[in-house]
Order: structure tokens, then sequence, then C-alpha cells
């Protein structure tokens, strides 16, 4: 893949499983992300030597990560922070070349971050959709989002991040949407450097024989069957593996994801946590929260709304801490 010349993902979104697409949980998009386009871009395809980063270079002594397994399963905690490499100056300073294209406001905050992921995942019979926000963490402690911005556009082209590729959201957290030079492994043959949601792997960008992975390489959610080492053994498994062409990273899901069993702020962000009572916001009826009662996040579900639609979707939080059946296409109570 010519660094010069990568494809660019906009528009490559769906609502099924497909080689090259991210396959979203959302279809409506807030209209977020970058400012204006940086001239890296051009016409179909952007130049990845040319795209600036938010300049910096902040350490993060306070870093935690701890993978073990207990229970049969795989559980990570951490703060969210990187435990290799640096991080820009975040929120972007108006000094910064980048702030002319991506003003991103938000600073980096500490969060505590747990999830217990099954050891050895199983396929599902059909692959799970992708939502905004985690859709994995990588072996430096940092999230892993999908290819999408806020305006359901490639983010790695459009939006500035920092040397290592990274940049915080609205709540803070520090994530990738690709590959980062900062992620130990990531140059290394099939080597693992982070997991998915369901459980499964994710290799760097380099395949077992020294090239780099293609889309052509793997299948509809980004993803093969290799050998690999893991936990210390020699395993054939599958996984998912990054690219330097979008979708990236993991683009769909081939087993049950779970989701993140502890996502709060450090004490020090209090002022920016929801307030305790009832969520803020319209709320969504009582079918819609009933579809989704002892389902995890992104599993199907259906119901029947108060004005007599049915209506199918996946388990979302369409309000913080709220899970309920999110339809496809948002429709009116």
């Amino acid at each position: 893949m010519d660094p010069r010349a990568i494809p660019l993902g906009d528009g490559k979104v769906n609502s099924s499983p497909r080689v090259g697409y991210v396959y979203s949980c959302n279809t409506i998009f807030r209209g977020g992300g970058a400012r204006h386009v940086g001239d890296w871009i051009q016409g179909s395809s952007w130049d990845e030597t040319r795209k600036i980063h938010v300049q910096g270079s902040v350490s993060w002594p306070q870093a935690r990560l701890e993978v073990r397994i207990e229970s049969g399963g795989r559980r990570i905690a951490g703060n969210g922070l990187p435990m290799s490499g640096t991080t820009g100056v975040f929120p972007v300073q108006r000094s910064d070349p980048a702030f002319q294209i991506d003003r991103n406001p938000n600073a980096i905050r500490s969060q505590e971050l747990a999830v217990l992921l099954p050891v050895a995942p199983r396929f599902a019979s059909q692959p799970f959709c992708v939502p905004m926000g985690p859709i994995g963490i990588t072996v430096s402690g940092v999230l892993l989002f999908n290819a999408l911005d806020d305006a359901g556009l490639d983010a790695v082209a459009h939006e500035v991040q920092d040397s290592c590729n990274g940049h915080p959201e609205r709540r803070g957290r520090y994530h990738y949407h690709g590959p980062s030079p900062c992620i130990p492994g990531i140059g290394q043959p099939n080597t693992v450097v982070g997991f998915a949601f369901d459980g499964f792997p994710i290799t760097g960008m380099i395949a077992a024989d020294g090239r780099e992975y293609t889309n052509a390489d793997l299948d509809e959610c980004h993803g093969r069957v290799d050998v690999l080492t893991l936990d210390g053994m020699v395993v054939r498994t599958y996984h998912y593996a990054m690219t330097r062409e979008y979708p990236y990273t993991v683009s769909c899901f081939r087993a049950q994801p779970v989701r993140l069993e502890a996502e709060t702020s450090s004490a020090s962000d209090q002022p920016r946590m929801e307030p305790r009572g009832r969520p803020q916001g319209p709320q969504p009826p009582a079918e819609a929260l009933q579809a989704c009662q002892g389902r995890g996040l992104h599993t199907p579900c259906e119901f029947t709304s108060p004005r007599g639609d049915e209506i199918r979707g996946v388990c979302g939080e369409p309000v913080p801490n709220v899970v309920a059946c999110m339809p496809m296409q948002r429709p009116r109570y």
C-alpha cells in the first residue's frame, strides 16, 4: 500500500458486513469531526506522508494496565492512558497548525476501565455491528474506536491526531481509530497488539510472511485465521488485523461482544460526570427498554412502538446509562 495514495474510506459504511466497509450500528451521524479538509486529502485518496499531527510530547507516568486470566475470562483493567509513547497537547492550542483543521477542544482524562473478555470466543451465526465509541483495547492501554468520525467519515484520514495517531473525545477518552506506531509489536509479524470486545485478538500490520496486510487478505470483519502466539502458547485462531487502508481495524464483531464493566472518570473529572438520578434528555419508550432487558450492547432486538410500528435494531445507549433497543433508522415514538 503506497502511503502517498491511500484510498479514502468516506461513504464506506454499511448496514451489513462487507469487505472494506464498516458494519456500523449507527446510520445517523452528528456531523462533527474536523472543521476543514486537510490538503493531504486529494480526491478519492490521501497522503499519509503529508498529514500533520497535533504538536507536543506529553508523558503519562501514571498510566496503568493489567491483563490477567481468571474464571475462564481475560480481565483487562486500566485507566485508559498510554503505557508507551507520548501524546500531543490537548485541547489543541491556537498556535498549533492543527488548530486550523481540527480544533479538538477535549482534554485527555484518566478513566477507570475494566472488561472481562472470553478467552475462547465462539463465532456467532452472523457478525455483529460495531458501535461508535470503544470496540477494543490495545496492549498500550489505549482504547480502540472504529474507523469513523462523528460525521461518519474516514477518521484516520480527516481528523488530526498526535504523532501516535491518538486523540481524546468529549469524555476525555484517549483512543486510536487505527494503527499507531506507539503500540508495542505493531510492526512485528502476527503479533498480538490488542483485543476486540468480542474476545478475539488483534494483530499488527505485518503478516507472517513479512508483508503488510491489506483488505484483500482479510474477511468482511477485517480478520482471518492464523497461527499466533497467545498467552505464551502457539495456537491457531481467528484474529483481526490492523491495516494502512480503511477500515484499519475491526469492522464488525465475529463473536458476541461485551461492554466495559467500568467506565468512570477519575476524581478530578467529577464536574463533567452526569448528575445522579433520572438521565437527562428524551427517554426511550418502555417497550424499547424492555426489549433489551438482560441483553448486552449491540445485540439484535425488536419491539412494537406505542404507535404500533414494528421496530428492529440493536441494544445501545440512547442516553447515558440507559440501555434500550435502538432502531437502525430513527422512528417517531
